[in-house]
Order: structure tokens, then C-alpha cells, then sequence
């Protein structure tokens, strides 16, 4: 759900990524909202350095479900995970 908040956020409604950022910590401080928060929060750091937040939540998971290495033909976000320690190649 976060990913398509994030999106509409950025591409609809034309928020900044640090004000989308701020909206989806605030919808996490609902008590009645129940996501996979560490792969949200990684999803916005990677949203916060310049990145893709579905990029972050997808490498977030990739890595929790086994997967070593994030793999794309994004070079910016390679780039970014790269600098935030995953391991992550270029196709």
C-alpha cells in the first residue's frame, strides 16, 4: 500500500519526496496501520537520498526473502543502494 501512496503523492498530487516522506511517517504512526515497517523505512531512505521508494521497498524484501544481490537496469538506484550497503549490480 505505501508504494502506491508514494506514487500518487509524487506524481499526482506533485509532492516533494521529503513531503511525501513526512505523510507516509505519519500514516505509520496510526495505530490501525499495518505494513512491513522496516521495508517502508528502507523504502524511504532510499526516497530520501534521491532514489525510488518502491526500489528500496523491493530491495528491502529481496534481501529479507534470501535474495543476495539487487539487480536492475536503474543505474541510479544500483547507485544508491550501492552507497547504502546492498549489494547490487547493474544489468
Amino acid at each position: 500500500m505505501p508504494v502506491r501512496c508514494v506514487w500518487v503523492l509524487l506524481r499526482v498530487y506533485d509532492f516533494q519526496p521529503s513531503d511525501a516522506a513526512t505523510a507516509i511517517r505519519a500514516l505509520l504512526a496510526a495505530t490501525n496501520v499495518e505494513v512491513n515497517r522496516p521495508a517502508v523505512e528502507f523504502g524511504l531512505s532510499v526516497l530520501e537520498a534521491g532514489g525510488d521508494f518502491a526500489d528500496g521497498v523491493i530491495a528491502y524484501e529481496g534481501n529479507w526473502l534470501g535474495g543476495e544481490t539487487f539487480v536492475s537496469f536503474d543505474k541510479k538506484a544500483v547507485a544508491l543502494l550501492t552507497a547504502q550497503g546492498q549489494s547490487a549490480r547493474l544489468l
